[in-house]
């Protein structure tokens, strides 16, 4: 099975506000940069859509090291989302998830792979992490 890093970020002028998203993705030799931007947006909803479009473009089942600096996506990815699908997409305390659509987009992505989490520190000098930041600050002031 092929062995995938994938590192994403989110970013977002105001919050809401025009947003932005990056990815990275790095097998072996060879690197894929995307983004892409929203007009009004959250920083939460474009942490979450780098990584359902960086696990999009894999095409083949793949081992994928997933690296974010978003609390968000990692704790809701590894902890919180067995609850919300056991709840019926409710949180613990009975109110509907926020972005219910794009962590079922995420959840659906993340069956087709054997996926590892980690949580790098945002702007802390991480070089993939600088990468997509700039990836996604970019796609957003493209909005502007």
């Amino acid at each position: 099975m092929k062995k995938v890093k994938l590192y994403t970020d989110g970013s977002c002028l105001g919050n809401p506000g025009p947003g932005g998203w990056g990815a990275l993705l790095i097998s072996g030799d060879k690197e894929k940069e995307m983004s892409g931007a929203e007009k009004n947006t959250t920083n939460n909803k474009m942490e979450l859509l780098a990584v359902i479009e960086g696990l999009k473009a894999l095409k083949t089942e793949c081992e994928v090291e997933i690296y974010t600096d978003s609390q968000y996506v990692k704790n809701g990815m590894m902890t919180w989302i067995h609850g919300w699908i056991k709840n019926g997409w409710k949180t613990a305390a009975r109110k509907p998830v926020k972005n219910k659509e794009l962590w079922q987009a995420l959840h659906e992505q993340v069956q087709r792979h054997k996926i590892e989490w980690h949580w790098v520190k945002g702007h802390a000098g991480h070089p993939e992490n600088e990468r997509v930041d700039q990836l996604a600050n970019n796609a957003a002031q493209s909005l502007k």
